[in-house]
This record gives structure tokens, sequence and C-alpha cells, in this order.
């Protein structure tokens, strides 16, 4: 008879995620995770296999998260701009800063070198893109953004735009300058 879990399994996920976020994957250790949650290496193994498992759980996890945002946002009932003008702010007052985006940060330090990693970025960059064409659909419907682009055109330009910001934020470029690229990256979207 198997003994029953001594820990949540789904807090334990987040807490790995944010050390995952911190450091990156290559540089934290089984001591880092079994530190941050609480719960021993073989408790960890004995769920998640190994750290690789984890850590494409908690890519997985974050996207759920960050895209759970997006899509509440989508649904709020106030014009399209007021839904840039939010995610613009929510940008600007990340309590992440300095960690940058988790999927920016994987990309960068995986490349193209695996491919399940690889799958969970673009899957979230397309969920994401997805989501800000259906709230620029709408702005162009109500003659509130620009028709010079396609929504399709101006969503991925608007999310490329988020994750160049992400990565000066991981860079540590200031805030004012993070806020000049996303003020004017929103703007231009204008009619």
């Amino acid at each position: 008879m198997s003994r029953p879990r001594e820990f949540d399994v789904d807090l334990a996920l987040h807490q790995s995620m944010e050390v995952f976020w911190t450091k990156g994957f290559k540089s934290t250790s089984y001591e880092d995770l079994t530190r941050m949650t609480g719960v021993k290496k073989q408790s960890l193994y004995c769920i998640f296999n190994d750290k690789r498992a984890l850590f494409l759980k908690a890519l997985a996890h974050y996207r759920e998260q960050s895209i759970a945002i997006l899509e509440e946002l989508e649904a709020q009932k106030i014009s399209p701009l007021k839904k840039l003008e939010s995610l613009r702010s929510s940008l600007l007052d990340d309590e992440a800063k300095c960690r940058g985006c988790l999927m920016v940060n994987s990309a960068l330090e995986f490349g193209t070198d695996d491919e399940q990693v690889t799958r969970e970025i673009e899957l979230m960059f397309a969920e994401a893109e997805h989501i800000l064409e259906k709230i620029i659909n709408s702005g162009q419907n109500q003659k509130l953004i620009t028709t010079l682009y396609s929504s399709k055109e101006l969503a991925a330009y608007l999310n490329n735009a988020i994750l160049g910001a992400r990565i000066l934020e991981k860079s540590g470029a200031s805030r004012e300058k993070i806020e000049a690229v996303l003020h004017m990256s929103f703007a231009m979207i204008s009619p």
C-alpha cells in the first residue's frame, strides 16, 4: 500500500516554477527546489520524475496562469483601448520586474535545442497573440485602432514589443526605458 502524499503538489509546482523563473533551468539545483518547496528530493522525483519533467510542468503552469490573465482582460466589458492600456500598465507594474518572463528566459536559455521546451514557448506566444488579435480586431471594428494592418499583423507586432520589453526587464533596463518602448509600441496601433 502506498503512502499518501505529504505535500500539496500544486503548491510545490508553483514554488518550483518560481525557482526556475528566478534562476533558469540549468542553474536550478534539486537543493534549490527542495529548499523552496520543503519537499524531499525523492518525493519530488516520485511525482515529477526528474528536474526536466518538473521544468516542463512549470512552463505549462506559467503559460496557463499568464493566458488566464489575458483571457480575463479580454473578457472585461471595457473598450479595447482600455484593455490594451490595462495590459501596458500591468507590464510596467509587474512584481516580477528583473526576472523578465519565464517563457522568454527559457527561449533565451534553450534556443531551439529542446523540442518540448520550444513547443511550450511557441504555444504560449501563439495563445497570447491570439488574444491580442481579438482585442485589436474589436478595436478596429469600433474604429479605435488603425486598419492599415490586419489585426493579426498588429497582434504579432504588439506581442513582439511585449516580449522585447521582457528582455529589457531581464537585462536591467530602467523603468523609463521600458515604459518608453511600450508607450511607443502601443501608440503605433492608434488610427
